[in-house]
């Protein structure tokens, strides 16, 4: 059953059109999920549901956790983690993350491994082993379109990302003027493995966002992300098409869970019937 995750097409949907650092925590960036399903009523479920529990329970008191739940065989083994950003509150964080864990069955549904990444928080959880694992795939990338370029503006962006690659932690954050910068890895990479990532993430968000009033770099395990003035203007005039992404997206998110609802209810009636006829 060892799997990876797909590319997240989800994102590709669901991607939040506002600048990202100034969106709700809970606002949706990305997901993705493994191909591979586990059966309904498995011991993988039951850990699973044990799993996120225990990832939700966490979040009230920690910014990060891991966890990993051993089964009776090898293909019910299950790990997971979660990281908050680092500048939230706990209550805020306890939240994001149960939030998240609630878009993971709508969106991968029975799927031995998903993650979720919202602007507070990212949730993760696979049956192969990535904890403490580098991991510098691009799961999702957003670049404004350049209007013209600003060497001025453009070069305290390059300082403000230079910053962020020279600073050491899990989160940082940085800025210059009128432009901001964010970065941050998940808890489970060392300090070492972290500067790569974080270096890696800012090299492609300069050369993939060139003169961009802001952009997204997302890795598998950190990311890096900058804003200038001009990132408010475009905000204003996409905030229309932002609303309708938010409808579209609850609408589908909601017709999903009433989907996974209709198949546990029909899964259980059979099973009663089943047990009545014998």
């Amino acid at each position: 059953m060892a799997n990876t995750l797909a590319p997240p097409l989800l994102s590709l949907l669901f991607l939040t059109l506002l600048h990202p650092l100034h969106s709700s925590t809970d606002a949706f960036i990305y997901g993705g999920c493994s191909q591979i399903k586990y059966s309904p009523g498995s011991p993988y479920e039951s850990n699973l549901d044990s799993l996120l529990t225990s990832l939700v329970n966490s979040a009230t008191y920690s910014s990060y956790n891991k966890y990993s739940i051993s089964g009776s065989t090898q293909q019910d083994i299950i790990n997971g983690l979660y990281q908050c950003r680092g500048d939230l509150a706990m209550p805020d964080c306890a939240t994001c993350v149960a939030r998240a864990v609630t878009q993971l069955a709508p969106l991968c549904s029975q799927a031995c491994g998903a993650a979720v990444q919202l602007e507070g928080c990212f949730v993760k959880y696979d049956n192969t082993s990535f904890i403490g694992q580098e991991d510098k795939t691009v799961v999702m990338k957003k670049c404004a379109p350049a209007v013209g370029y600003n060497p001025e503006v453009m070069g305290r962006r390059d300082a403000v990302l230079a910053s962020l690659g020279s600073t050491s932690g899990l989160y940082r954050v940085g800025g210059s003027g009128d432009v901001e910068g964010v970065a941050q890895c998940v808890g489970d990479l060392s300090n070492g493995k972290c500067q790569d990532c974080v270096n890696e993430a800012i090299g492609r968000l300069k050369s993939d966002c060139g003169g961009a009033v802001f952009g997204d770099m997302f890795l598998a395990k950190c990311y890096a992300r900058y804003s200038t003035s001009g990132a408010h203007a475009y905000a204003r005039s996409h905030h229309g098409e932002h609303d309708e992404a938010e409808k579209t997206f609850a609408i589908i998110v909601g017709l999903l869970a009433g989907v996974a609802l209709i198949i546990i209810f029909l899964t259980f009636m059979r099973k009663a019937f089943g047990r009545h006829g014998k």
